[in-house]
Order: structure tokens, then C-alpha cells, then sequence
């Protein structure tokens, strides 16, 4: 199937209520989509969502000084509490992250009761009837640019739920803003004068749901650190504890170091605990237990043989998100050919997922999907050999308080919802 590289979806997240989804592609535009109220003559319909705005967040440019292009991509996409009738969120590429207002504005048709439906001239003296109406629409503005160095690219950002704070990871520093309005901070640097001798990059990083001073960020080398703002004023002295689990030496290879590297880390909406997902396994921490994760899961374990091919075709660097459900109690990730994965934590049982056109119709239950890794292939399973590797998961968002998920497939949007009596 053809499709532009621009409509490959790069981000997806609901807002706090769930009521809405936003999107974001590599062609810099951010889709909202609006959940369908609920009607008494059809009820089935409550879970659907219909687009509700579009616009072009970003633009690609190019820094002359630095002989730079900067992509149009939209990294991350982070809704802010909503405080009014109007909507915010954030949307960043690898320069500059955007403060968007969405708001709905009243559109008062001209000439209505003058012209027919095909936009005609009507008689005036066939006019017997007037008709009022008034549409509302949605309409975006830009409330701020925060533009940084393009000589980094922006990770992930999170905002704090509370305040008007953001932290924005970038490769070798995090960046934070107390106030949108005011400039940023640098509260986190790793860059070493000469950057030849740069080993470690930052990967993610998130604010505590509850708590304003303190916030996590993930490295390219398997670590995690918790920091809080009130020990120090930057760098180490932020840092409270370190959370890695260190490697067997039996294990270790060419492809340890890659393999091992942090690409999304999330905390639990009660704040006990952080999830964290390199590229085969996802895991969970207690905040108070940094030594070695509570919890581990394998992904996609069956690829540790496929590493060498896997590294070959790049495919060894892709970066795969992971979310919570609404409760913590259950874990949602992404893989190859189109396959995401659940983990329960309360039962300990697994499930792999397809999210395709042809088992995605509207209303269909879908089925368990199984990877064989060797010996004799049953009907229902498909080969690790058979695995499409340009078909991945890399996105996924999970409704606040309902068992609701958006899964973007390379340029199309899954939304799945538990089956409807």
C-alpha cells in the first residue's frame, strides 16, 4: 500500500478526560479527534471518535548558521488541565516546542434565508419561512514558541499537571520552564566539553504526577535517575537515586549497549512506580527499590537471534513507547508487524494483538496472535522468519479511566475499546 513518509503518525495522546485524541505526523500537522456523545437511539456510538480539528503545528526550516534541516516532525504531543472552556496542549519537533489553544468559535452564515442549498439566488417573494441556525467550529492559535538550539533534538516533554511547568529532554541536557512565559533552565547537562568523548544521550524524561519537584529521565546507557529540584540546582546534585539493573556478564554482546537503551519511561498515575522500555522488555520500579525492577517483561524475546539483521536494517534503534491503563494494572507496548502487546500485572497473563485493516472492521473481537519460534507452526501462529519488520508499534495511548486504546500503525490510527454488549 502507498503512502507518504509526511502521514506517518509519530504521536499519539488522549487528554485527561479522554473526550479528545490528538496525533501528530511527520509532516508536522497535529489531527484532534473528538469522542461521539452519547445518543439514546444509538448507544454504540459512544466510543466513537470522529475528527474534530486539523492544522500545520510545525514548518520545516533550515539553520544557516549551523548548516542544519530541521524535520517538521512532531515528537510529542502533551495535553495541559484544562482550566476553561478552551483546550492546550503541546507539540514540539526537534527545535522548537509550540503552545496551541483550541477553542470554538461561532460561525453566523451570510445571505442564509437569501440562498438555496446550491448557493442560488432565491425569489424573494417565495420567502415565507426564516431559519436561524449557528454552527460552531473549532479554531487553533498559537500561544507560544519556545525555540532552542538546533544542534540537539527535543525528546519527549512533559508537562506538570498542576503548574505551569515543562521539562523537554534533549540529548545532553533537560531543559525546564517554571513559567511558559519566561525562559528556559538547564537542570540537567551531561554534555562534556569535547563532544567526541560523548558516550550518553537522554532519552526521555517525565514529571511525578503529584509532586512539581521531582521528575525522572532515562539515558541511552539503561539508566534511570529520579530527581528532585529542591536537593540542588542542577546535575548530580538533583539526582536522588539511580535505577538500573545490572547486566550478566554471560549475556553480554556487540549488541548489549543498544539493546539496553531506555527509549520511553512513564510513572504510574499513583506516582509509586516508573516503567521504563528498552527494546525487548519493559519494566516496573518501586521508587523506593532502585537495585533491580519488580516486575519484567519480555516483548518480543524471540528476537535476541534476529539482533545482527535486526542492526543491519536499523531496525535495532527504533524507539517504542509504553503506557499504563487507567488503574496501573495492566501495561500496553508496541512490536513488529503490527503486533502490541498487554501484560497484566494483577494475573501475571500476556496477550499479542494485531492492529490491521484486516482484522480491524468495525465491531470485530480481535484475536490472540502467537510468533512461533521454532519446530512446527499450528494454523493460528505466524513465524518469527514471517515477521514484516516495516510494519511496527511505536505509538500508543491509553484512555485515562476507560479500557479505550489509540495504536498507530505506520499512517493509520486504531482506536480499540472493550466489546460492547
Amino acid at each position: 500500500v502507498f503512502f507518504f513518509s509526511a502521514d506517518i503518525i509519530s504521536t499519539v495522546e488522549f487528554n485527561h478526560t479522554g473526550e479528545l485524541l490528538a496525533t501528530g505526523d511527520k509532516g508536522g500537522r497535529v489531527v484532534i479527534f473528538q469522542r461521539e456523545q452519547e445518543s439514546k437511539h444509538q448507544p454504540h456510538r459512544r466510543g466513537e471518535y470522529n475528527v474534530y480539528s486539523t492544522f500545520q503545528s510545525h514548518e520545516p526550516e533550515f539553520d544557516y548558521l549551523k548548516s542544519l534541516e530541521i524535520e517538521e516532525k512532531i515528537n510529542k504531543i502533551r495535553w495541559l488541565p484544562q482550566q476553561n472552556a478552551a483546550y492546550f496542549l503541546l507539540s514540539t519537533n526537534d527545535k522548537t516546542v509550540k503552545l496551541w489553544k483550541v477553542s470554538e468559535r461561532d460561525k453566523r452564515p451570510e445571505g442564509y434565508n437569501l440562498k438555496d442549498e446550491d448557493g442560488r439566488l432565491r425569489d424573494p417573494s417565495m420567502i415565507t419561512t426564516l431559519r436561524v441556525t449557528r454552527t460552531t467550529l473549532p479554531a487553533e492559535s498559537c500561544q507560544q514558541r519556545r525555540p532552542r538550539e538546533a544542534v540537539e533534538q527535543i525528546q519527549p516533554e512533559s508537562a506538570h499537571e498542576g503548574r505551569s511547568r515543562l521539562v523537554a529532554a534533549l540529548d545532553t541536557r533537560t531543559d525546564l520552564w517554571i513559567n511558559l512565559m519566561a525562559a528556559a533552565l538547564d537542570i540537567v547537562d551531561i554534555k562534556p566539553v569535547n563532544m567526541e568523548e560523548l558516550t550518553e544521550v537522554i532519552t526521555a524524561a517525565e514529571f511525578h504526577p503529584h509532586h512539581c519537584n521531582t521528575f525522572v529521565y532515562s539515558s541511552s546507557k539503561g539508566t534511570t535517575r529520579l530527581c528532585d529540584m529542591r536537593t540542588g540546582r542542577n546535575g548530580s546534585e538533583l539526582c536522588l537515586c539511580i535505577f538500573e539493573e545490572p547486566e550478566d556478564p554471560s549475556n553480554r554482546s556487540f549488541f548489549s549497549e543498544i539493546i539496553s537503551s531506555i527509549s520511553d519511561v512513564k510513572f504510574s498515575h499513583s506516582g509509586r512506580y516508573i516503567m521504563t522500555r528498552d527494546y525487548l522488555t519493559v519494566k516496573v520500579w518501586d521508587l523506593n527499590m532502585e537495585n533491580r525492577p519488580i516486575e519484567t517483561y519480555q516483548v518480543h524475546d524471540y528476537l535476541r537471534s534476529k539482533l545482527c539483521s535486526l542492526y543491519e536494517n536499523d531496525c535495532i534503534f527504533d524507539k517504542f513507547e509504553c503506557v499504563w491503563n487507567g488503574s496501573d494494572s495492566v501495561i500496553m507496548t508496541g512490536s513488529y508487524n503490527n503486533f502490541f502487546r498487554m501484560f497484566d500485572r494483577n494475573t501475571k497473563r500476556d496477550v499479542t494483538l494485531e492492529a490491521s485493516r484486516e482484522n480491524s472492521k468495525p465491531r470485530a473481537i480481535l484475536k490472540p496472535r502467537k510468533v512461533c519460534v521454532g519446530g512446527k507452526r499450528r494454523k493460528d501462529e505466524i513465524s518469527v522468519d514471517s515477521l514484516d519488520f516495516s510494519k511496527k508499534i511505536l505509538h500508543t495511548a491509553w484512555h485515562p479511566s476507560e479500557n479505550i486504546i489509540a495504536v498507530a500503525a505506520t499512517n493509520n490510527l486504531y482506536i480499540f475499546q472493550d466489546k460492547v454488549n
